[in-house]
């Protein structure tokens, strides 16, 4: 397992260029980590189908992730963050806009209209196999995120933790986009979601079902992977989370997505507090 430093604040992979099997790797893109593992060969796996993006602008204070998790073939993950990059400077500026409901409605229908449009469905029906998609912005205090299908996303802070909220979205089962497309239907099927984060030290994390449906259920209870980052350095629990999963023979593809951001402006408390 290797850790990296990458200055650059754009990054996108996708599985079928390097399949991470049987070799677990940990990199930084600033101050967000990406793990990757794309299963273990003696239990059946032969190809990773995972793929993810992220850019971050410090300066503007967000960040921009997508979680990608095909099957069939990648050919879905593929088409999807072709689309993404293909509308990367209109995305970018929408980012940029001054932290209100508008910006995150204007976020919101530009990627709902990428996904409508003529060019991307026509794309979709060409292709073998469709992918679940989890797409994630945090800007400021709030953090914004459109899943379709049942990849992850987790907030783990010490007020919610006490609390039990460790998790953002619910997992949709039989949502796809591809072959097999949400978006082809009368009513698409996909959530939203915008939450508050807490004041001090939020913590983001993105993940694909191969983490959580390891044998053994290591980390099938978000509880459990808010405590792996008790007693190390993040990069360190990363790569100790992706090594336990390896040990337990996790055959599926794991991907993560992990930050953290430290918030000072003050957070929603009940009236009489």
């Amino acid at each position: 397992m290797i850790q990296m430093n990458n200055p650059v604040e754009d990054f996108s992979w996708i599985g079928s260029q390097k399949d991470f099997m049987d070799n677990p790797e940990v990199i930084l893109l600033n101050h967000i980590m990406i793990g990757r593992y794309g299963g273990n060969t003696n239990t059946g796996q032969y190809k990773n189908e995972d793929g993810c993006l992220v850019w971050l602008n410090e300066n503007e204070d967000w960040e921009f992730a997508i979680m990608l998790d095909a099957h069939n073939t990648s050919e879905s993950a593929l088409i999807t963050l072709e689309l993404f990059e293909n509308n990367k400077a209109q995305i970018k500026h929408v980012l940029s806009l001054p932290t209100n409901r508008q910006m995150f409605r204007e976020l919101e229908e530009k990627i709902l209209n990428m996904f409508l449009s003529d060019e991307f469905l026509s794309a979709c029906r060409k292709i073998t196999g469709e992918t679940a998609c989890l797409i994630v912005a945090r800007k400021d205090k709030y953090v914004w995120w459109l899943p379709v299908g049942d990849c992850i996303v987790y907030l783990f802070h010490h007020e919610l933790a006490r609390l039990g909220q460790y998790q953002l979205n619910q997992r949709q089962f039989f949502e796809w986009i591809g072959e097999v497309n949400t978006f082809e239907q009368e009513v698409p099927c996909y959530s939203i979601g915008i939450k508050e984060l807490r004041k001090g030290e939020n913590h983001l994390f993105l993940a694909t079902d191969g983490l959580i449906e390891c044998p053994n259920e290591l980390y099938s209870k978000p509880s459990k992977i808010f405590k792996a980052f008790y007693h190390s350095k993040d990069n360190e629990s990363i790569q100790t989370i992706l090594k336990n999963i390896q040990e337990n023979n996790v055959q599926d593809n794991a991907t993560i997505v992990s930050w953290k951001v430290n918030i000072s402006k003050e957070a929603s408390r009940p009236s009489n507090q």
